[in-house]
């Protein structure tokens, strides 16, 4: 007697397997060990919230809790923070270490408060984009989300003065999310993606498309009530303890790293000291490129699409 067995196979098209024990060499700008990304979420004025004509409000913010029915300025202010105060702090260290890192942006919060991506832009950061409101694709009408990408390049090319080339979704894009971006043209990369420590190009419609991964562990979310992070020395510990162990295979076969960042998050004092912890140690650590998304994505497509 067979006994029958839930559930099927993975989908044919997960790649399970990756790069496995031969990865490819990335040639990394002056054989650095190491591709270092930094990513700052830039969400404040993009969270959902009945004030804004959406049809509930955020429930993520410094505590979880979702007022139902009502405004909900609490969590309103605790998401203006980022943009008040958050922004200007997060810049000005950045500076202090000669950094670029790439601002993924919301479009409505562009559009509502354009100096959120203006000014990075100013200062040479990467401005890419990071859907209209801070929600999951999941599930989302194909011409919403069609839509939706068009809205949102148009917010930040209109703030910047150039168009993003990087798209991530918060959370979980749809099914046709990397599809759409690429038939919509401009797109270099996107970094819906967290299962590898390097980039790879996937061919979308028959266009080569860089897919940069990013990380959920290195990131300041981890602050939120339950994430594991209290004070800003446990951020800056796990962030270094990556480094180090990326950094100790790059001997080898080199990597990738992602570091998320939050306007609203790691903007606060008391965890600034994290993330200029690690600032510090990777000044003092030679064989690293810190580099934008974008930087990242063209090189990865000059190396291995020649021509």
């Amino acid at each position: 007697m067979t006994v029958p067995v839930p559930g099927g196979m993975p989908h044919p098209d997960r790649d399970l397997a990756g790069y496995g024990r031969s990865p490819p060499a990335p040639g990394w700008p002056e054989d650095a060990r190491l591709a270092l990304s930094f990513v700052v979420n830039v969400e404040e004025g993009a969270e959902l919230s009945l004030t804004s004509g959406d049809a509930r409000n955020e429930a993520t913010h410094e505590i979880r809790e979702e007022v139902e029915g009502h405004p909900d300025p609490c969590m309103e202010t605790h998401f203006a923070y980022g943009a008040r105060a958050g922004l200007w702090r997060i810049l000005d260290l950045f500076d202090a270490f000669g950094v670029k890192a790439t601002f993924s942006a919301c479009g409505r919060a562009v559009a509502a408060t354009p100096v959120l991506a203006a000014e990075p832009a100013a200062r040479g950061h990467e401005v890419s984009a990071h859907g209209w409101r801070w929600e999951r694709h999941a599930g989302m009408e194909e011409a919403t989300e069609r839509a939706v990408i068009a809205r949102t390049i148009e917010a930040i090319t209109e703030a910047c003065g150039a168009r993003p080339v990087g798209w991530h979704t918060r959370s979980a894009p749809s099914v046709n999310t990397r599809r759409l971006i690429v038939e919509e043209g401009g797109f270099l990369y996107d970094s819906d993606a967290y299962d590898d420590d390097l980039p790879r190009v996937v061919h979308v419609g028959g266009t080569p498309h860089v897919i940069l991964p990013y990380a959920f562990d290195t990131n300041d979310m981890r602050f939120a009530p339950g994430g594991g992070f209290v004070q800003a020395e446990d951020f800056g510990r796990y962030c270094i303890a990556a480094f180090d162990w990326l950094m100790r295979e790059g001997q080898a076969a080199p990597r990738m790293m992602s570091v998320g960042l939050h306007l609203r998050i790691i903007g606060r004092p008391a965890r600034m000291r994290g993330l200029e912890m690690l600032l510090e140690h990777v000044a003092r650590t030679p064989g690293t490129w810190v580099a934008r998304r974008a930087d990242i994505a063209r090189h990865w497509r000059e190396r291995f699409l020649p021509g």
